[in-house]
């Protein structure tokens, strides 16, 4: 599955990647080394989600991030 990460809030990001791993919200934080409460706290939106966070959760979840530099059309 893939997403274009453009079109998301970052705290939809973090929920949609728990999603694809099929975990709750305790068992993903506990695979991140995270409190269920930090994880509730950024897919809600009141914590921002950091992008260290994000390459600690791909690495642990095999999950590929992806930057890609549009081209402009002149």
């Amino acid at each position: 599955m893939k997403i274009v990460a453009n079109n998301y809030k970052s705290n939809e990001i973090m929920r949609i990647i728990r999603e694809w791993t099929e975990l709750s919200q305790k068992d993903f934080a506990k695979s991140i080394g995270r409190s269920r409460d930090s994880i509730n706290s950024i897919e809600n939106g009141r914590n921002r989600v950091f992008l260290n966070t994000l390459l600690e959760i791909a690495k642990e979840h095999d999950i590929t991030i992806t930057i890609e530099k549009k081209t402009k059309v002149h």
